[in-house]
């Protein structure tokens, strides 16, 4: 069982990743669109998940934080038998785009912490485990912040925020970025350890032809619009399901 640790370890942290992108790719333009950011919060969430065949399961914490124009937003992961397999965050500021990455650092159990620094004077984007890098014509987000980026604008979206919709951000990870987008598939209604919710199922499908992983999205409207479901999910069957457990507000 031991031997099959390694393996397991790097795909679980490969569904919680992006897949590479060419680095020369220019960042794309990013429409401006109105946002409203939920109140701060601690989740706590139960993670299931099937990697190699085998079950795992696991916790996870998000902390979201603000306050005037700067953010910060903490998450750590944890699974059966590894133990923390992964520490981010994200912190910048607040502008007419929404949030501002300034920094997004990331730190793989067994691995250094890698940066990804978004110079807004210089206006790049850079990395510590690459070469890659990027103009910033404001909007971009990281792995850490894009979802709370989707939640500001579904907060502020109205009836605009409807199955069909689509929602694009241009999202930066620990080597590179690449455009995401995010689409509006339906109202769900969805059980948890803290009740039932009407929620808003989102879905970000990778690219034809892509090994990127899918991520699916459950907001919550009646609970601020916090993500109360989180999958990433392979071609092959293989997950990691996070599920809202318990919040704690700031």
């Amino acid at each position: 069982m031991h031997s099959l640790l390694p393996a397991i370890l790097v795909s679980l942290l490969s569904l919680l990743s992006q897949s590479a992108f060419c680095a020369d790719h220019a960042a794309s333009v990013t429409a401006k669109s109105a946002f409203s950011l939920p109140p701060p919060v601690e989740l706590q969430y139960s993670i299931r998940a099937r990697q190699s065949g085998i079950p795992l399961s696991g916790s996870a914490t998000v902390k979201w934080q603000w306050q005037d124009k700067s953010y910060l937003i903490q998450t750590e992961t944890r699974a059966m038998l590894l133990g923390k397999i992964l520490d981010a965050s994200s912190q910048g500021t607040i502008d007419e785009y929404g949030l501002a990455p300034e920094k997004f650092i990331e730190k793989r159990l067994g691995k250094p912490p890698t940066t990804t620094s978004f110079g807004r004077d210089s206006k790049t984007l850079r990395f510590s485990a690459s070469e890659a890098s990027y103009v910033l014509k404001g909007g971009e987000q990281d792995r850490t912040s894009a979802t709370w980026q989707l939640v500001a604008q579904a907060r502020a979206a109205g009836d605009k925020f409807r199955p069909g919709s689509e929602w694009k951000m241009f999202v930066a990870g620990r080597r590179d970025a690449e455009p995401w987008s995010f689409k509006v598939i339906a109202t769900e209604n969805l059980t948890t350890a803290l009740g039932d919710f009407s929620t808003v199922h989102i879905t970000k499908a990778p690219p034809p032809d892509s090994k990127d992983q899918q991520l699916d999205i459950w907001l919550a409207p009646s609970l601020d619009w916090y993500p109360v479901r989180l999958k990433f999910s392979d071609a092959n069957g293989e997950f990691v399901d996070q599920l809202i457990e318990s919040l704690k507000r700031s």
